[in-house]
C-alpha cells in the first residue's frame, strides 16, 4: 500500500540568522536617516530653505501700507534741489523746445501757512526739457512754503498736491518755445528780440521759462546775484500774479525791489530782491 506523499520538512534556519537580519535592517535605516539629515543641514548652511507648504490665500484684503515702487522702474537720480550759492548761471546748452507735453510731480506736501484761504497747486515739467519734475517740485514747494513768501502774512495758505489731484493752479517749467506758445494763448507775449524770453502767468498757470530757470537774467547776473536767488524771485513773481498782484515800481532808489517789479527786465533803480516780504512786512511799490 502506497502511503500519501508529504513534502519533507523545511530545514530550520541556523541559530541566530533571523536576529542578525533584523539588526542589519534597523542599522541600515539609521544610516539613511543620518545621511538625509546631514544633506538637509548642508543645504541650510548654503542658504537654501525647505520648500514651504502650499497655502490658500485669504480672500480678505491686505492691510493698507506703504506702496513699494516697482523694481522695473529705475529710481530717480538724486539731484541738487538748488544750485550752489556762488553759481550765477548753469553751464551748457538749454533745450529750446520739448514735446509740448508735461510730466506732473506726484509728491504731496503739507499745508503751509497759519491761516487764511487755502489754495492748492500742482507742479509740472515739460518732457524733453532735461529737467526732473520731482526736483523742480521740491524747489517750488520750498520757495512758496517760506515765511518770506506769500503765506507769511497770515491771510493765505498753500499746499502742493499731486498731478492727479484737483488744484487751483499749476506751476509749469517749459522750454522757451513752449512757454512762448502757452503765454501767447493766454494773452501775454513774452518775446524779446523775437525770442520767447520772460516767464508769465495765464489763468490758473504760472509758466516758468526754462531759459530763465537755467540762465537767470542780466539784471541778476550783472549784480552777481546767484541763480538760486533768481529762481526764488521768478516763482514768487509769477505765482504773485496768480494770487492777484500786479506789476509795481521801485519805491526807493537803491533799496530792495518789490517782488512784483519786473526784475527780469529792469530793476527800476532798485537792487534785486526775491521775496514778497521783508522784515516781516509785505514789500510793495507804486503801481504801474
Amino acid at each position: 500500500m502506497i502511503g500519501e506523499l508529504t513534502a519533507p520538512p523545511a530545514p530550520a534556519p541556523p541559530p541566530g540568522r533571523g536576529r542578525w537580519r533584523k539588526w542589519w535592517l534597523a542599522g541600515f535605516a539609521v544610516v539613511v536617516l543620518v545621511a538625509g539629515g546631514a544633506a538637509v543641514g548642508r543645504r541650510l548652511e548654503e542658504g537654501d530653505t525647505p520648500s514651504p507648504a502650499v497655502t490658500v490665500a485669504s480672500s480678505a484684503p491686505a492691510a493698507a501700507g506703504p506702496q513699494v515702487e516697482s523694481l522695473t522702474k529705475p529710481p530717480r537720480k538724486p539731484a541738487e534741489t538748488t544750485p550752489p550759492a556762488s553759481l550765477l548761471q548753469l553751464p551748457g546748452a538749454v533745450p529750446s523746445h520739448g514735446t509740448g507735453t508735461f510730466t506732473y510731480a506726484t509728491e504731496r506736501g503739507p499745508v503751509r501757512g497759519a491761516k487764511g484761504q487755502l489754495r492748492r497747486f500742482r507742479v509740472a515739467v515739460e518732457k524733453g526739457s532735461n529737467e526732473d519734475a520731482g526736483t523742480f517740485a521740491e524747489q517750488v514747494a520750498a520757495i512758496l512754503g517760506d515765511d518770506r513768501s506769500w503765506i507769511g502774512g497770515g491771510q493765505l495758505r498753500l499746499q502742493m498736491v499731486a498731478g492727479s489731484d484737483a488744484a487751483d493752479f499749476t506751476v509749469y517749467l517749459a522750454t522757451r518755445d513752449t512757454a512762448g506758445r502757452m503765454c501767447l494763448a493766454g494773452g501775454t507775449n513774452i518775446r524779446v528780440g523775437g525770442r520767447p524770453y520772460t516767464s508769465c502767468r495765464t489763468t490758473g498757470k504760472a509758466i516758468i521759462n526754462l531759459d530763465r530757470w537755467r540762465r537767470s537774467a542780466p539784471t541778476y547776473v550783472d549784480a552777481k546775484v546767484p541763480l538760486s536767488t533768481y529762481r526764488k524771485y521768478v516763482i514768487n513773481h509769477e505765482v504773485g500774479h496768480e494770487l492777484g498782484h500786479h506789476h509795481q515800481n521801485c519805491p526807493r532808489a537803491g533799496g530792495p525791489a518789490p517782488v512784483m517789479v519786473q526784475q527780469t527786465l529792469t530793476l527800476r533803480g532798485c537792487r534785486p530782491y526775491a521775496w514778497p516780504r521783508l522784515d516781516g512786512k509785505l514789500l510793495t511799490g507804486p503801481a504801474l
